[in-house]
């Protein structure tokens, strides 16, 4: 498995990293033992190369992160978040292919 362009963020770092973003940011919510997950990982990072000047994009690993997980109701993963000024601002659950996610994620991507 190749390491992720993704920084991996934490239940501490999360608030800093994510919510006080001056930019969008991608949150996969994912862990080691989901497969679907680690297809949508290098899709994400395409997607982080790619849009790297307006969007930033982040992995927290919900078995080591409990507490993100649970405050954010992540029953199903891998859950991707889109996060801006703070909030949640669009959600995909599931492994979907590249097109798919930058579709629904279009208007963070511009």
């Amino acid at each position: 498995m190749s390491m992720s362009n993704a920084k991996a963020v934490t239940d501490a770092s999360f608030d800093t990293d994510v919510l006080q973003s001056d930019k969008p940011v991608i949150v996969d919510f994912w862990a080691e033992w989901c497969g679907p997950c680690r297809k949508l990982g290098p899709i994400l990072d395409e997607m982080s190369v790619e849009h790297a000047d307006t969007i930033d994009v982040v992995k927290l690993n919900v078995d080591e992160n409990p507490a993100i997980a649970a405050q954010y109701g992540i029953t199903s993963i891998p859950a991707v978040y889109v996060f801006q000024n703070g909030k949640v601002a669009a959600k995909s659950i599931g492994a979907k292919p590249k097109q798919v996610l930058e579709t629904e994620f279009a208007e963070f991507l511009k």
